[in-house]
C-alpha cells in the first residue's frame, strides 16, 4: 500500500461498509431495548455508532457514488430501527436524566433525519437544572454540547472552557498516552470538530501537539495490533486543520488495510491476551469496521482537498 492513493482508501472504506451492510440485522435493537435493565452497550450504542459513521460518510462523499449510497441505505436502516425516532422519544421519557438518547438522536439529526416531537421534548429537558448540573467527565460534556448544537439547541456550556479540563486539553507528556487516554482524546477531537466536519475548531496548540505525537502513538497501536484505536487516531489525523503528510500515517494505513479481511471486517485487536486469534464475529468487529470506514473516507476527502462542504458552506449529503 506504499504510495497509497485516494481510490485505495475509498476501496478500504467500501469493503468495510459492505461488511456492515451484510450484518445489518445484528444492529437490531431487539424487543427489550426499552426495558430498564437493557444493556445499552449492545443495543442503542452500536446503532448510534452506525448512524454516526454513516452520516459522516455521506457528508464527505458525492451523492450517487456507491460509498455514499451504501452509507445512506445503512443510515435509513438504523433510523427505521428507531421507528423514525419514536422509540427515542419513548426512551428519553423513560430515562429523562440520561444523556445517551440525545447523543444517538443527534447522529441521525446530522444526517437530516428529524423527529419534531422528540426535539420539543428535549428542548424543555436541556433547560432543566438537572441536565445542566449532571456530573460528567469533560469529554462526555463535549459530546453533549455537540449533540445539543446538532439538534438546533443552544449548548448549555462553553466548549472551549470544557476542552481545557480534558486530558488532551492539558497537553500531557506524550509518554502518558495509553489506551484509555487514547480513546478519550479521539472523542474530544470528534466532538470539537463535529466528527471531522470543522477542523478549524481544533485550537492551534492542540493541533500542533497532535501533529507531533500522532505518528508515534499510531506506531504503538500497530505494534500492539490495536486496530480499533489505530483507526480512531487516523480519523483524528484527518480532522486536524492541517493533517499530517501522507507519509506520516502511511505505515499505519498499510497495517490497518492488512488487518482487514476479504469480507471487509476489521477486528478490534489482532490477538487475545494469550496470543490467541480473535474470532471474526460481529461483536469483535463491528466498531473497528465502522471506524475504518469513517477514517478512510475522511482521510480520502482531506487528501483530495475536500472539507465536506460545498462552495455555499452547506454540508454535502445532508438531505434525508
Amino acid at each position: 500500500m506504499t504510495g497509497e492513493t485516494t481510490p485505495d482508501l475509498l476501496r478500504t472504506a467500501q469493503k468495510a461498509l459492505d461488511w456492515l451492510s451484510g450484518h445489518r440485522d445484528d444492529f437490531r435493537l431487539g424487543d427489550g431495548a426499552l426495558e430498564p435493565d437493557a444493556d445499552v452497550n449492545r443495543s442503542w450504542k452500536p446503532l448510534g455508532e452506525l448512524a454516526q459513521m454513516c452520516a459522516c460518510i455521506r457528508r464527505h462523499t458525492p451523492a450517487g457514488t456507491r460509498l455514499h449510497d451504501t452509507a445512506s441505505d445503512l443510515l435509513h436502516h438504523a433510523w427505521n430501527e428507531t421507528d423514525d425516532g419514536r422509540l427515542l422519544l419513548t426512551l428519553h421519557r423513560l430515562e429523562p436524566h440520561a444523556t445517551y438518547p440525545l447523543e444517538v438522536y443527534a447522529a441521525f439529526a446530522s444526517g437530516g433525519l428529524r423527529h419534531p416531537a422528540y426535539e420539543d421534548f428535549t428542548a424543555r429537558l436541556v433547560r432543566s437544572r438537572s441536565w445542566r448540573t449532571a456530573e460528567l467527565l469533560p469529554n462526555r460534556v463535549l459530546s453533549i454540547l455537540n449533540s445539543e448544537r446538532r439538534c438546533g439547541l443552544t449548548p448549555h456550556e462553553d466548549a472551549s472552557a470544557v476542552l481545557r479540563r480534558t486530558w488532551l486539553g492539558g497537553l500531557p507528556e506524550p509518554w502518558a498516552f495509553e489506551r484509555f487516554a487514547g480513546y478519550t482524546l479521539t472523542h474530544v477531537v470528534y466532538h470539537l470538530t463535529d466528527w471531522g466536519h470543522d477542523p478549524a475548531a481544533v485550537p492551534a496548540d492542540i493541533a500542533d501537539y497532535l501533529a507531533t505525537w500522532l505518528p508515534a502513538w499510531l506506531d504503538t497501536c500497530v505494534e500492539s495490533r490495536h486496530w480499533d484505536l489505530c483507526g480512531e487516531l487516523l480519523a483524528v489525523a484527518a480532522s486536524l486543520p492541517e493533517p499530517p503528510p501522507p507519509d506520516a500515517t502511511e505505515s499505519a494505513w498499510r497495517a490497518l488495510a492488512q488487518a482487514q479481511d476479504a469480507t471487509g471486517a476489521v477486528p478490534e485487536v489482532g490477538h487475545g491476551p494469550h496470543g490467541e486469534e480473535i474470532p471474526r464475529v460481529f461483536v469483535n468487529c463491528y466498531h473497528s469496521t465502522t471506524v475504518t470506514a469513517f477514517a478512510a473516507t475522511l482521510t480520502a476527502a482531506r487528501r483530495a482537498g475536500a472539507d465536506g462542504r460545498d462552495s455555499d458552506g452547506t454540508s454535502r449529503g445532508a438531505s434525508a
